[in-house]
């Protein structure tokens, strides 16, 4: 009845298996006259997620999260992971061969610095590292006595004999009806924020800003429409787009043409260099922008400029169109959620459904929208134990049969050409215990102290996190992820650059959509998360000495009134809850069945202060 066609549930290969690899790829580093080299989990353009063709960390370590490192050299090797993964990478990497590291504290150059030897020539390839990374390495090297060496060539690809060729996803226009803007006004607001840098030209290293500018959407990658691809943008004139000609029908090429001048790929260097030989100061985005890009253009004479890429904060920021799209994605969404959570309901009690069922289902509902382009990433489905890894990603092996007394996570999203969505909810099986209550109490009175936060302009989301975090904090507890992320339109559901954290720095602005997810994690018993979308709106309010914003709720889902400790919440916090679960009923009871509908009265029925 149910499948999932945008993911699997494969065990990746891991482990002992792999170790062979290892050996083949340390003899080419001694035909390179090369003591290491270091595997980032990365493409050109530091993308979350990346092509087949560019999962190197993966195919010679066997980890597949998505955020890590591996150093190898002659005698010693080590994959390098953040507090997300660490379980996992235990269980997928052969630990006889590797030796697993924190990614942050300790950083990896440290680990560097102790296992390098005087006169070691540690390999890196710059097109994979940005130059702030590739900094960190010389400095390592630097302490040690070692040499960092760029390679033209990666060594990793002349050992991985069935790499996967590169993807040629085909290239889509994103319409105005969709994006709200066509691409010469983004450009020429882009230019004035290229003459305010007092550069002559900038690089759009990062797809998600070529496909945002120019109104295009790709095939590339899972779950994000991107379509991998760079362009320059000088301060005055005509842009240039370095794309796969392959990508293009005859529609999008003349759709690009508009506005731009379209190279293949390897045209990029060149153009750099020309422009670079006239000294020119070139931007360049310290996030995205591969270290080789610097290092070409100071070649050639020029100035690389690295900071912000202006488009980041533009993109951020949704006009009225994309807005409009968001609204009526969400609620298209929230249909599909409200036949999951009842079917759900309906079937999880009697012990028989698995967390594959979970996932296939949802797609499933979310597929039979009409509208549905990929899932926004992997789903989540986490019941009991499994519920407790943040980032967990059921296999058939790992796959659990949810069972009354369970709490079952769920974290899924939805990519249609209007908006994106993302969405958790956590869901009692049976009878949840009163630990389990006070906690996920707890984690709601984070999260509505969130959604009616009202904040003046300027403010960061560091600012507000803590909103998130005080009432855990009352009890001893925390969770060791951020509050929240942005979310693209049509394009990646993490995007940057403001979030709800305490890295946040970047201001909130009117328009920017962010999430809303609080959470708690029991190692061995089981996860709480409760995650909404919200915009950042204008606040009314008529005695403000300065301009205030607040928070609009996107997504419409019922939150589980079987797991609130009714007794904790305020009469504030009661209201809001009330308020959303009627504006749930509201918006989206009249596009059920009739057996959903009295689903959905009951789940969204008001509570009584006790």
């Amino acid at each position: 009845m149910f499948e999932a066609h945008f993911q699997t549930f494969e065990e990746p290969e891991s482990g002992v298996a792999l170790t062979a690899r290892l050996a083949v790829f340390r003899e080419e580093l001694a035909r390179r006259k090369l003591t290491g080299f270091v595997i980032p989990r990365a493409d050109q353009q530091q993308n979350e997620y990346v092509a087949p063709s560019e999962e190197r960390l993966a195919w010679l370590t066997g980890f597949t999260g998505s955020a890590g490192m591996a150093v190898v050299l002659t005698h010693q090797a080590a994959v390098f992971v953040d507090g997300r993964y660490t379980l996992q990478a235990a269980k997928q990497v052969d630990r006889k061969a590797w030796q697993i590291a924190p990614l942050a504290d300790p950083p990896p150059e440290r680990w560097l610095e102790q296992n390098l030897s005087a006169d070691d020539r540690l390999g890196f390839d710059p097109w994979l590292h940005t130059s702030a990374a590739a900094e960190k390495l010389a400095l390592a090297c630097a302490k040690a006595g070692a040499e960092l060496v760029a390679v033209e060539s990666n060594p990793l690809d002349a050992v991985w004999t069935e790499r996967p060729a590169p993807p040629l996803g085909l290239v889509a226009i994103h319409g105005v009806q969709f994006s709200g803007e066509d691409a010469a006004d983004k450009l020429a607001r882009i230019q004035l924020e290229i003459a305010r840098l007092g550069v002559e030209a900038l690089v759009l290293s990062d797809s998600h800003a070529v496909a945002w500018t120019f109104n295009i959407r790709g095939a590339d990658v899972s779950h994000t429409p991107l379509p991998l691809s760079y362009a320059l943008v000088p301060r005055e004139g005509r842009p240039t787009v370095f794309i796969d000609h392959r990508k293009l029908s005859n529609l999008t090429r003349d759709h690009l043409e508009q506005s731009a001048d379209v190279h293949e790929p390897d045209a990029l260097a060149p153009a750099l260099t020309e422009l670079a030989r006239s000294g020119a100061s070139i931007a360049l985005d310290s996030v995205t922008a591969a270290d080789a890009l610097s290092r070409l253009i100071a070649a050639a004479g020029g100035k690389p400029v690295r900071g912000n890429d202006p488009v980041g904060l533009l993109k951020a920021v949704k006009n009225s169109t994309e807005i409009k799209g968001t609204r009526t994605a969400h609620q298209r969404d929230a249909v599909a959620l409200a036949r999951f959570l009842a079917w759900i309901d309906r079937e999880a009690p009697s012990g028989a459904l698995t967390e594959i069922d979970t996932v296939e289902a949802l797609e499933t509902f979310r597929r039979q929208t009409g509208a549905l382009k990929d899932v926004s990433f992997p789903t989540i489905a986490g019941a009991g134990p499994n519920g407790a890894i943040v980032h967990y990603r059921v296999t058939r092996k790992s796959n659990r049969r949810i069972v009354p007394g369970d709490l079952l996570l769920i974290d899924s999203g939805a990519q249609y050409e209007d908006g994106t969505t993302d969405v958790t909810r956590t869901m009692a099986i049976g009878e949840p215990t009163a630990e389990m209550r006070d906690r996920f109490t707890r984690v709601l009175r984070g999260h509505i102290a969130i959604a009616r936060a009202v904040f003046p302009d300027g403010t960061t989301g560091a600012q507000l996190d803590s909103f998130a975090r005080q009432y855990l904090w009352q009890a001893g507890l925390d969770f060791e992820h951020g509050t929240g992320h942005g979310v693209g339109s049509y394009l990646s559901v993490h995007e940057g650059p403001a979030r709800i954290s305490k890295l946040g720095t970047t201001a909130l602005k009117r328009g920017m959509i962010l999430s809303n997810e609080p959470g708690y994690y029991k190692a061995d018993a089981y996860g709480i998360r409760i995650e909404n979308l919200e915009l950042v709106v204008g606040a009314d309010m008529a005695d403000a000495e300065k301009p205030m914003n607040a928070f609009e709720t996107l997504t419409l889902a019922p939150i589980d009134r079987r797991l609130i400790d009714l007794a904790a919440l305020s009469a504030g916090e009661l209201k809001w809850l009330n308020d959303y679960h009627a504006r749930v009923s509201r918006e989206v009871r009249p596009h059920l069945d009739d057996a959903t509908k009295l689903w959905l009265d009951e789940a969204t029925a008001a509570l009584l202060p006790l």
